[in-house]
């Protein structure tokens, strides 16, 4: 079947917010739980972008999850370079480890699929270092807690869309994935006034028919390379771990996942900024990326 390119125009927005994830798998896969400058609040504006939208048809249905290696030596583990080659050979707009550049950039992401008293303190800490994130929630978590999702449009970042109801983009139908994006979006829209063009896959798990639908849907896949099993608050080893674990993993061109339900990562957020800013690693906002 001939691949047909259709333009399209629609109307996207640039701004700032949310994050989540569940399962239990090993550390290798950690996605957790369902669960810097100060940039200008941003409303939905009419800017015109190009969206090229790709039948999906041809894309496999083969079940993924998502895997990236234990960094070290200031080096991304090999899994994760093979994997953002692959999302660049498949011209997929994916997103695991930034390749585009040789500087010691890093994007620093949160999944927040419920709340557990900490994203507050997220906010304190990345506001008194002069950090910008993305936080990637499910419509729960938005629903549940406008002020949280407000004061991060406010402050600058990035709101992410998680979905509606955290499921498998592996094991739904592609009318179902539509639905749990538009969600997420028609009510940020709604209720924010606000819109950003980034989405996470909930617990990791994806197709290439999925991407390929989050895509034309013109959103950008985000993955990760750094991460570690900081969802599960009955195995939080405290501050330290938290700081040695993710300060060990520190690589040039790093998306570093961290849970926002995780006391230890609230504890150790200010120092594992700190560390980077002294090894001369700059954080960046998805944006920034993605205008590249």
């Amino acid at each position: 079947m001939k691949k047909k390119r259709q333009l399209i125009s629609i109307i996207v927005s640039i701004s700032l917010l949310c994050s989540c994830a569940r399962m239990a798998m090993p550390e290798n896969n950690t996605t957790g739980p369902t669960e810097t400058e100060k940039s200008e609040s941003t409303t939905i504006e009419e800017t015109t972008t190009e969206v090229i939208i790709v039948p999906v048809g041809n894309e496999s249905d083969e079940k993924k999850a998502h895997s990236y290696g234990v960094a070290k030596d200031g080096k991304p583990h090999e899994i994760s370079v093979n994997t953002q080659k692959y999302f660049q050979s498949k011209n997929f707009k994916a997103l695991c480890l930034d390749t585009k550049t040789n500087k010691k950039v890093m994007y620093l992401t949160f999944d927040c699929g419920y709340e557990n008293g900490y994203t507050s303190v997220i906010l304190d800490v990345l506001k008194e270092k002069n950090v910008n994130a993305a936080f990637f929630c499910t419509l729960p978590q938005v629903k549940e807690n406008p002020d949280l999702i407000k004061r991060m449009i406010d402050e600058g970042h990035i709101v992410g869309n998680h979905s509606v109801t955290h499921p498998s983009f592996a094991e739904i139908p592609v009318e179902k994935m539509e639905t749990e994006i538009k969600g997420m979006e028609e009510y940020l829209k709604a209720n924010f006034n606000y819109s950003e063009p980034y989405f996470r896959f909930p617990k990791g798990e994806y197709t290439d028919k999925a991407l390929r639908v989050v895509e034309n849907l013109g959103y950008t896949s985000v993955f990760w390379s750094v991460a570690y099993a900081d969802w599960d608050l009955n195995n939080q080893k405290g501050e330290q771990y938290a700081f040695d674990t993710v300060v060990s993993r520190f690589h040039p061109g790093a998306v570093i996942l961290l849970h926002s339900v995780s006391p230890d990562n609230a504890h150790a957020l200010g120092r594992i900024i700190d560390e980077a800013k002294r090894q001369g690693y700059e954080f960046c906002s998805l944006r920034d990326y993605v205008s590249n």
